[in-house]
């Protein structure tokens, strides 16, 4: 019997003067345990009269976790948080009852030539901590605990898994997980895993029950205990689930609940603009769409 559940691959999505591609939430598989959406930034060049720069936009009722391959972003929020993220580090901000943030090119990059390429996921709050007080987080990337097994480089991003556990203050059980392998070896973590599971393909390609995979695709699990697959040369995946909610999630927009009233209560705040400000970044936002994109 075969253990792929379902194969989500990206799809083209503009997020402003950007284009991403999309993971989650799809259509036939809106979680992966609490991770509720990923983007993938990228690679893309930007010349130097062109910059990042997603303008202020609220958040509730999840944590952003912004891991970068190439590039640099200046992340700002409404809690006082200015920090620039680079590659291999970690930027966990959790949104609680609701935070503001911005995301931009450093000053001392906005007049060069610059590349970009990561990923933004979102991971849903358990529903007893939807409404938390906002917090942010900065993880160097020599905190993040890194092993090898075989020739392959594992690297634990979030959460806890393999006996080990990631310093981001996370909030359920959960893991995000980076394995590089140089040459094609075995793989097999089912025992070290546990609710729901995705796998990642970022370069490279993996061979599972008989088939090759490509980059820019999800495969998504019916048994995390049977997660075994043949890893090729140069291939660079990530793993990451954990476990599910019992309470349905919905999405307006940037805000996530497991309370439609208090989507719509984030959006009249917003709409309103009575969300705290970004210190020195309060000039600009983002307006709330007209025709926002649920995808309950």
């Amino acid at each position: 019997m075969s253990n792929i559940q379902l194969i989500i691959e990206e799809r083209a999505a503009n997020i402003g003067s950007f284009m991403v591609g999309r993971l989650l939430p799809f259509r036939q598989k809106r979680m992966v345990g609490p991770f509720i959406f990923i983007d993938h930034m990228g690679p893309v060049k930007v010349n130097e009269r062109e910059n990042f720069d997603v303008l202020p936009h609220p958040h509730i009722g999840l944590s952003t976790l912004t891991f970068l391959f190439e590039g640099s972003i200046m992340h700002r929020d409404s809690i006082g948080s200015e920090v620039e993220i680079k590659p291999g580090e970690v930027n966990w901000m959790t949104a609680g009852r609701g935070i503001v943030h911005s995301e931009r090119t450093p000053d001392y990059l906005r007049h060069s030539e610059k590349h970009l390429h990561g990923l933004q996921i979102w991971v849903a709050l358990p529903k007893e901590l939807e409404q938390m007080a906002p917090e942010f987080h900065h993880i160097d990337k020599t905190q993040i605990p890194t092993w090898q097994k075989g020739d392959a480089e594992f690297k634990l991003i979030a959460g806890e898994a393999f006996g080990k556990k990631s310093p981001v203050p996370v909030y359920s059980k959960l893991y995000m997980v980076e394995i590089k392998s140089p040459t094609q070896q075995i793989v097999n973590i089912g025992g070290e895993l546990y609710g729901e599971v995705g796998l990642y393909i970022l370069q490279g390609s993996i061979k599972m029950e008989g088939n090759t995979f490509l980059p820019k695709h999800i495969i998504v699990a019916t048994n995390s205990k049977l997660c075994e697959f043949v890893i090729e040369a140069n291939t660079t995946i990530y793993i990451f689930g954990g476990e599910p909610f019992l309470e349905e999630r919905f999405i307006d927009w940037n805000f996530v609940s497991s309370s439609k009233e208090v989507l719509e209560q984030a959006k009249q705040k917003w709409i309103a603009q009575t969300f705290d400000k970004i210190k020195g970044d309060d000039t600009e936002f983002v307006p709330y769409p007209l025709r926002s994109k649920d995808f309950k």
